[in-house]
């Protein structure tokens, strides 16, 4: 069945709706969750000042720019995902028990349908554990506001980028259950290097030599510390643009792996269980 554009819009649309709606409905855990992140964003947040107090400029950046980045990334955490979780570990355990056939039944690509899925997730916690955490950072410190409607705008684009990128690294961690059945091992492997390479542990700009080099280079940078590197200010005129179409390309590159292995996993389907 062929969809028109119009169609395949309002399909995607649904489903980001319904994903939106679906994690709405844990409105205890969300709480919860802005609590965790903000408790924290404090404790970041002093441990960093501490820091910058012995070397006021490093990496380049102030204290309230290293405050700043804290509250930013407590923000993004649940946004895009950066431990795992959402619609591609639905994806990992339907793979498990087989359900997944079902979904390859579906008139559209499976990759277009978590996607939409993860965006409508992600939309959630970035009005909810994105929005609320930031605010509390900034009733509690000085914290640095992007200098012009054109870095927040700039910002904006960001996000959904930095959601896309790490939403193809999780779909291939996912789809590692075609072959090993169990996405468990793979998923806190990865978890672990986007905790590292992203900036959520530390700030790249702190990474010394080569390691900084190829931290940046990786794409978990494109999730985290290029964001808050937008926001900051550190990226402007024709560097922020370059920091965008780095985001695109390690989407094109990760999403196009994301078709390669399932047209190799789709031709290798054992269904498990029921």
């Amino acid at each position: 069945m062929v969809q028109s554009r119009g169609e395949a819009g309002m399909l995607y649309a649904a489903i980001a709706t319904r994903a939106f709606r679906r994690y709405a409905t844990y409105r205890s855990a969300t709480l919860a969750g802005i609590f965790t992140n903000s408790v924290f964003g404090v404790i970041y947040s002093f441990a960093y000042l501490a820091l910058w107090a012995q070397d006021p400029d490093a990496g380049g950046y102030d204290a309230v720019d290293a405050v700043t980045f804290v509250w930013l990334t407590q923000g993004l955490l649940m946004t895009v995902a950066i431990w795992g979780g959402g619609t591609t570990d639905d994806l990992a355990e339907r793979i498990r028990s087989g359900d997944v056939a079902i979904d390859l039944y579906r008139p559209v690509g499976l990759i277009r349908w978590y996607l939409a899925a993860d965006l409508g997730r992600s939309a959630y916690h970035l009005l909810t554990r994105g929005l609320a955490p930031t605010l509390v950072g900034m009733l509690l410190f000085d914290l640095r506001l992007p200098d012009s409607p054109v870095a927040a705008l700039v910002f904006a684009v960001s996000l959904p980028l930095a959601v896309t990128v790490s939403f193809a690294i999780r779909f291939l961690v996912a789809c590692t259950a075609f072959w090993l059945l169990d996405a468990t091992g793979p998923r806190v492997l990865s978890a672990a290097l986007a905790m590292f390479f992203s900036g959520t542990t530390l700030p790249l700009v702190l990474f010394p030599g080569s390691l900084g080099t190829l931290a940046n280079a990786l794409p978990w940078s494109a999730i985290i510390q290029v964001p808050n590197d937008l926001w900051l200010g550190t990226h402007t005129g024709r560097d922020a643009l370059a920091a965008l179409g780095f985001q695109l390309l390690w989407i094109v590159v990760l999403l196009g792996c994301c078709s390669l292995v399932m047209r190799a996993a789709t031709r290798k389907v054992v269904v498990q269980g029921g």
